[in-house]
């Protein structure tokens, strides 16, 4: 085969077959395609070098080579070398036409590379101005240290809602006085997400609830820092928010204060947000075992049975109150856990699997939306929708916060109420202490519920007062100094004056303990109270103590800190509750 034939083959030119020999450092012509690549440059750097390497060229057999004394470099292809027949003659110019299957299939590859650049340009494009937009229609508040850092999402969430009762907005002014452009906190859920996330429960916090609202460091337009007093006594709950400049801040440390629960962040919305949300998702389903008839106020108007409501419609059932049967604040609590936890439905079974319905959902709710800084964007609103979106509905549960009619005012015009001081502890304690007030794990939680409701007997009965108190404290906490704040804050916070450090326990304990004879149960559940023991934390004694004789309180690897109660495992209380998957008519 010649020169010339060898170099066609495959449709190889030839001029393409100048390669550098390492060897040499000269470019050689190659026209047998098959021939391996030259061997590693020698390290032989003697005189003998590159006859050497032309010996070893020429072992290789049938392969043509091209020596140069200087390299020049090759492939210009503008002065390809001619090539030569066996009779020294030139050969023609090549005619070769390249394939028309690769042409073509290098065409269909240039415009689908241009037009998958162009989608994912676009799309890219489209992405970033919808994250804009959603990101531009968030408000944010600094409400300092307010809120708990929870850093990734981790751990139990616990979210504040705050449903603004301000009254601007086309149409709202028919629902009260619309000269307050703050608002107050009218309708308030906290959230709390499991650090498993396998249940959450939205409990409802009635407004016209008598509580203490504490001093409100509050962020000022220019950056400072004002304190916003507090309430003098107790006054309802919705003046947390709005009066005198607190913001939601001052909503959030009011329940953190009331609870013992620690807030990670809060979203707020008014009106307006009920008209649009309930409109993008497509309306929320409804169920009234009565028919409802408010003439005066919320103007709503629906016979018994079943209804989609959206819009207007939907903020009257949410704000209607008149049309109930007692017109009261409760019974329009229970009906906006009920619409609360259709629209819970609604979003996870129909919106979520339509891209359209659900940007206008997210559109909706951002521009409806005041929150936090830690989730004051539309990538962070995400991340919590995620954590909240991992939460079966059927282990969603809504509930109020257990309340009685206020002592203080007459019979027949009792408007506010108070803390049930039994059930209310109760439920703060099992949100504290994460559990569950569903199903969830519930076999595991049997044996647990049994124990912790017989020592929950513990707890019921008299109690004597601060002064009659006698304690040894032990510190079993591995806490330095766990002791001795522990008395400080009994003696002159409590009024336990005969309390005593007694230093380091024996040995660690890991759960607090406090040890009392049967003629001590007064004083037990009066220390219980005080440091918020869970009824898991008394173990009784047999026999009677002598009439100066002390309990006898060991802090544990549990302890928090001085005055900060102890968690512990609960059964819930009997209270009423609306689970998110099931469709419950109102009453």
């Amino acid at each position: 085969m010649d020169a010339h034939s060898r170099g066609r083959a495959d449709e190889i030119d030839p001029a393409d077959q100048w390669v550098l020999n390492p060897r040499t450092g000269n470019y050689e012509l190659r026209l047998d395609h098959s021939a391996g690549q030259p061997a590693p440059p020698s390290r032989s750097h003697g005189p003998s070098a590159p006859a050497a390497a032309e010996a070893s060229e020429a072992s290789e057999g049938g392969t043509a080579t091209a020596t140069a004394t200087e390299a020049p470099v090759p492939g210009q292809r503008r002065r390809r070398v001619p090539e030569q027949t066996r009779g020294g003659r030139q050969a023609p110019p090549s005619r070769r036409r390249p394939k028309q299957g690769a042409s073509r299939k290098k065409k269909v590859l240039m415009w689908t590379g241009g037009a998958m650049a162009f989608v994912l340009v676009g799309g890219a494009t489209g992405a970033y101005l919808i994250y804009n937009k959603l990101n531009g229609n968030i408000g944010t508040v600094d409400v300092g240290d307010a809120a708990i850092d929870a850093p990734g999402m981790e751990g139990p969430l616990n979210i504040l809602i705050i449903g603004n009762d301000v009254r601007t907005g086309e149409g709202n002014e028919s629902y009260g006085n619309k000269s307050n452009v703050t608002g107050h906190a009218d309708t308030t859920f906290l959230i709390h997400i499991a650090e498993d996330r396998t249940n959450a429960t939205a409990l409802s916090i009635p407004r016209d609830l008598k509580t203490e609202i504490p001093d409100c460091p509050t962020k000022q337009p220019d950056g400072s820092t004002k304190v916003i007093p507090g309430s003098v006594g107790k006054t309802k709950f919705n003046e947390s928010f709005g009066v005198n400049g607190r913001d939601p801040g001052c909503t959030m440390r009011t329940v953190t204060q009331m609870t013992g629960v620690g807030i990670n962040h809060f979203m707020m919305v008014d009106f307006n947000a009920v008209k649009t949300l309930s409109t993008a998702v497509g309306g929320v389903e409804v169920c009234l075992t009565k028919p409802i008839q408010d003439k005066n106020y919320s103007k709503l108007s629906l016979p018994a049975g079943e209804h989609r409501i959206q819009g207007e419609q939907a903020l009257a059932f949410l704000r209607n109150r008149h049309g109930l049967g007692n017109e009261s604040d409760l019974d329009r609590i229970k009906m906006q856990q009920q619409f609360l936890a259709s629209m819970l439905r609604q979003l996870k079974e129909d919106t979520l699997s339509s891209p359209t319905q659900l940007l206008s959902v997210a559109n909706a709710a951002t521009e409806a939306l005041t929150v936090d800084k830690g989730i004051g964007s539309a990538l962070k609103l995400t991340s919590l929708a995620k954590e909240i979106g991992k939460v079966d509905l059927k282990n969603i549960s809504f509930m109020t916060v257990p309340v009685v009619d206020n002592p203080d005012e007459p019979p027949n015009k009792r408007a506010t109420v108070v803390l049930d001081s039994t059930k209310a502890p109760q439920v703060f304690e099992m949100i504290r202490g994460d559990v569950s007030f569903t199903e969830v794990k519930k076999k595991e939680q049997d044996a647990k519920n049994a124990q912790a409701q017989a020592q929950a007997k513990l707890l019921q009965g008299a109690r004597a007062t601060a002064a009659d108190v006698r304690v040894d404290v032990y510190n079993g906490s591995g806490v330095r100094g766990a002791a001795q704040s522990t008395l400080s804050w009994l003696q002159n916070e409590q009024g336990v004056l005969r309390s005593t450090n007694k230093s380091n326990a024996p040995e660690k304990a890991a759960k607090t303990t406090l040890t009392y004879a049967p003629n001590q149960a007064d004083q037990a559940r009066a220390l219980a109270d005080m440091m918020g023991l869970p009824a898991t934390a008394l173990k009784p004694g047999t026999q009677d103590a002598g009439e100066f004789e002390p309990m006898t309180l060991v802090l544990g690897a549990d302890f928090k800190g001085a005055g900060v109660p102890v968690n512990g495992p609960a059964k819930a209380p009997d209270v009423e509750k609306v689970e998110a998957d099931k469709q419950v008519c109102a009453k």
